[in-house]
């Protein structure tokens, strides 16, 4: 029998169709990278379930693929979200293994592959097409924003703040390329464009917005399930 969706992810999904939570699509993403945490925040892009599996909830945001971010996650792949909904004042904390998705993943040695996943494997056996779907958000893109997967990569040293000129400054849609100059940004812009997916294991649900002030932390179980616990704000 297939565990019910946790009670969390539609407190969530609710949260986010407020009007007074409109446009609040950013969450910070924690990272260790030498026993240093790295913190930046990130743009919500999806929830994602493997077919039939409602307790089994995916956050999926995306990245360039030589950002730092990636040898750290690869280095200890797991991370924690923090996402903050100021109009209901809602704060869910959300930590589980991470995986990116990106050109060449999936080969015997991409050591994204080999994490303790549960829903993430499950999608893989039922085939889910992840190129398809990296594509796919590719699209959901601005032409400005794609253009940023042309840049050098992220953190590397520029010799003034000018050198930003020389950058495209828009890349056209999938298939709407058309010249050369355009063919050759957007094969550079979808090389370096990534997934980042987020399985949640732990929620940690703090509701600020009643009196008085609820938490409530949810751990999944090893069947999926997800265990629900009061605890104090």
């Amino acid at each position: 029998m297939t565990p019910p969706q946790p009670r969390w992810i539609n407190a969530l999904t609710k949260a986010l169709s407020l009007p007074e939570n409109k446009g609040q699509n950013v969450y910070q993403i924690a990272t260790v990278e030498n026993g240093i945490p790295r913190v930046r925040t990130q743009v919500h892009r999806d929830i994602i379930y493997p077919e039939g599996c409602p307790h089994l909830p995916i956050l999926l945001t995306t990245t360039d693929a030589r950002s730092p971010k990636v040898s750290q996650i690869t280095a200890t792949p797991r991370v924690e979200v923090a996402w903050w909904l100021q109009g209901s004042q809602d704060q869910f904390r959300i930590a589980g293994p991470v995986r990116f998705d990106r050109p060449g993943a999936g080969s015997p040695d991409d050591p994204g592959r080999g994490g303790p996943f549960l829903a993430l494997r499950r999608m893989d056996q039922q085939n889910f097409d992840w190129e398809a779907k990296r594509r796919a958000v590719f699209d959901t893109m601005s032409a400005h924003m794609r253009a940023s997967w042309c840049r050098p990569p992220p953190g590397s040293t520029m010799s003034a703040y000018a050198d930003a000129k020389k950058w495209p400054a828009t890349v056209p849609s999938l298939g709407e390329a058309e010249s050369d100059e355009d063919r050759t940004n957007q094969e550079q812009a979808l090389g370096n464009f990534a997934l980042v997916l987020i399985e949640a294991e732990e929620v940690d649900w703090v509701q600020l917005g009643v009196i008085p002030n609820q938490r409530t932390k949810f751990v999944r179980q090893e069947d999926g399930s997800w265990k629900e616990e009061i605890i104090v704000p």
